[in-house]
């Protein structure tokens, strides 16, 4: 029992000493200045589909309100500018 004590604190002590062992490799990871991608020897083939039918709505017109309201008739202005530049 004692044995088993005396192992169980000796782990304990020395095994996170493992664990922080690998800190002092270099661990930076370096990446190729350039990457080609080659599609020329790549053979794609595709079939072409349509839907089984087609759904069609007709969407209503938005009516609002207008804030602003546009004048058909402007021969008061007219009429105005006129007798300004007499």
């Amino acid at each position: 029992m004692k044995l088993l004590r005396i192992t169980a604190i000796l782990s304990m002590t020395l095994l996170p000493g493992h664990a922080w062992a690998g800190d002092d490799l270099d661990d930076r990871v370096v990446y190729k200045q350039k990457t080609e991608i080659d599609f020329e020897d790549l053979e794609i083939e595709a079939v072409l589909q349509k839907p089984q039918s087609a759904l069609i709505l007709e969407r209503k017109k938005a009516n609002f309100n207008p804030l602003i309201k546009l004048r058909t008739d402007w021969q008061d202005e007219m009429d105005q500018s006129i007798d300004e530049m007499k």
